[in-house]
């Protein structure tokens, strides 16, 4: 099969594009480049994605059963409520351990299976053959997104040069063969956990809570980071920027959430793609760039932290753009001797930012017409300095924010949020800051204070009542949190990850909240470590970024007096 596309290339000539695709076949849904061979009858009568039910060999499917059976679990719980027909397709999976599978895919059993029934996937009347080939016209552009009707097919896109006025050929087609279309990578939905056991989740999986909010905080590894050396393990499919920013997208949508903390967005990524393409879905938002005084490559690709919300929940009232460089210049002016101070901001200069933005709650869509029950929340989105050998530097930098806050915090009695990938493991002096609102004098982390920024100690407090929202988990009883509180470090309550290479695993992100002003309602379910590593680590072609995403639903409390 093929297909002719057709784009206008300038007012001389006009430029014809097709893609061609040959005979389809099922690809194994483990290891999508190769083919199957055995398909799960379980997922078949169930009703799962077709595309999820195909192995390439048995050991494939023994080895990925234990994941894979979350898929059946969840479709049995929601097949009836007598359970008979629950036993009958999934008994024998649950009793056996390592399922049931039909025969090897005969090549005719393998097309049909992933045809839409009898009917045509694209219509006979724009057909071409030529040579045997079939041709369907799908679209009059330069690009061309597959669809689920090309898995298992090879692309050719083609590309001929039109007169404009003769609507002749001029020249030879050039064309590109593409590897075979799999189907893209759908990781099973992340679930939003009620912590105070009070809550009731509603269709949607959402927290039905008059007054509530959700707020998600993101890394989502720039592209300018996401090189095949540090991650060679991830295939360069998936690795590429035009698949992962879709991926992206598909996952950050479907959080649903109300405000948006995304960390790593390029600029020119920004502007071209997450800002049209979150506006379409109703959210307005606000970008700071990171500074260029160490970064030399091209100004346009340079990251910063992204904040968006849904304009029919909020409205924007101020926004505030913290950039380290400048604390630092100031810093070094007023604590370091002259003939030390190239040697400080060397050090200091990271061109790492801040956004904080004050934002004010909507009713049914409207501002609040009595300014004396206006309802302001004040979101702030950082992202660390990274290296490990500057922790005096990480930690000025996060006591520079709070301090930063505290002045917000004293002109207005408003709700706080402080988000972001601070590169700072719990535990660490900066998570402490946060968390405890002080670092212990003796604390290891302050050893490494070359310039002295970091004295004298008792320096190194703020008054904001800061909780972690992930810590809410440790605090629930019962035992459907039992599996959430085994994701978590017993020692400082933290999510055990947030960040998973093959190098590294740990926590680097958080969403903080005022304890005095703000209820946790629920948590995004974290992930378990096994079900990243059958991909050795992030990102992954189910994943898309080395950072998984964190959200937590609040609700609004009356004000208690400040830590």
């Amino acid at each position: 099969m093929g297909y002719a596309l057709f784009a206008v290339h300038d007012s001389a000539c006009c430029v014809g594009y097709r893609v061609q695709s040959d005979k389809k076949v099922a690809v194994c849904s483990v290891h999508p480049s190769e083919q199957a061979t055995l398909q799960c009858l379980g997922c078949v009568k169930a009703k799962i994605p077709v595309s999820k039910s195909y192995h390439c060999t048995p050991k494939c499917f023994s080895d990925a059963w234990q994941h894979h059976r979350v898929l059946h679990d969840r479709a049995a719980s929601a097949v009836n409520e007598n359970g008979n027909e629950e036993e009958e397709v999934f008994g024998r999976f649950n009793n056996s351990g390592s399922g049931s599978i039909n025969t090897s895919l005969s090549a005719s059993a393998s097309s049909a299976s992933l045809t839409n029934g009898s009917t045509p996937m694209y219509p006979a009347a724009v057909t071409q053959r030529s040579g045997g080939e079939t041709w369907f016209e799908v679209g009059r552009s330069k690009t061309y997104t597959p669809t689920a009707d090309d898995i298992g097919h090879v692309l050719k896109f083609e590309c001929v040069v039109v007169d404009a006025e003769t609507k002749l050929p001029v020249g030879h087609a050039n064309t590109i063969l593409t590897s075979r279309v799999i189907p893209a990578p759908s990781p099973s939905p992340r679930r939003l956990i009620p912590v105070d056991g009070m809550g009731s989740l509603d269709a949607d999986g959402r927290i039905t809570s008059s007054g509530t909010f959700t707020v998600l905080s993101y890394n989502i590894l720039s592209d300018s980071y996401a090189s095949s050396d540090l991650y060679n393990y991830c295939p360069s499919w998936a690795l590429s920027w035009p698949y992962r920013r879709q991926n992206l997208l598909r996952e950050i949508v479907g959080y649903r959430a109300d405000i948006i903390c995304l960390q790593e967005v390029q600029n020119d990524h920004y502007e071209e793609f997450f800002a049209p393409e979150l506006d379409k879905h109703g959210y307005y938002g606000l970008y700071k760039r990171k500074t260029n005084e160490v970064y030399n490559g091209n100004i346009n690709t340079i990251d910063g932290c992204a904040t968006f919300f849904r304009r029919d929940r909020f409205s924007h009232v101020k926004k505030y753009e913290v950039e380290f460089n400048k604390a630092a210049q100031s810093l070094t002016d007023a604590m370091i001797p002259t003939t030390q101070k190239k040697s400080a901001l060397n050090r200091l200069v990271k061109d790492n930012v801040a956004l904080i933005v004050v934002l004010e709650a909507k009713v049914n869509n409207q501002p609040v017409d009595n300014p004396g029950k206006r309802q302001l929340l004040c979101v702030a989105n950082t992202h660390v300095n990274v290296h490990q050998d500057l922790k005096d530097v990480k930690l000025w930098q996060v006591h520079t924010l709070l301090k930063g806050l505290e002045k917000i915090a004293a002109s207005a009695d408003i709700p706080m949020l402080v988000c972001g990938d601070f590169n700072s493991v719990p535990g660490s002096a900066p998570h402490a800051l946060l968390a405890m609102g002080k670092v212990d004098p003796s604390h290891p982390d302050l050893a490494v204070d070359p310039l002295n920024i970091l004295r004298p100690h008792s320096k190194l407090v703020h008054q904001l009542p800061l909780v972690s929202a992930y810590s809410s988990f440790a605090r629930t009883v019962g035992l459907g949190f039992e599996q959430h509180k085994r994701r978590l470090d017993s020692t400082t309550n933290e999510p055990l990850f947030t960040n998973v290479t093959r190098d590294f695993i740990g926590s680097l992100d958080y969403i903080f909240y005022t304890a005095d002003s703000l209820v946790v309602e629920s948590l995004l379910e974290l992930l378990d470590e096994e079900s990243l590593r059958k991909d050795t680590a992030l990102p992954s072609p189910e994943w898309s970024s080395d950072h998984i995403a964190l959200l937590a639903e609040f609700r609004c409390c009356k004000t208690r007096s400040r830590r």
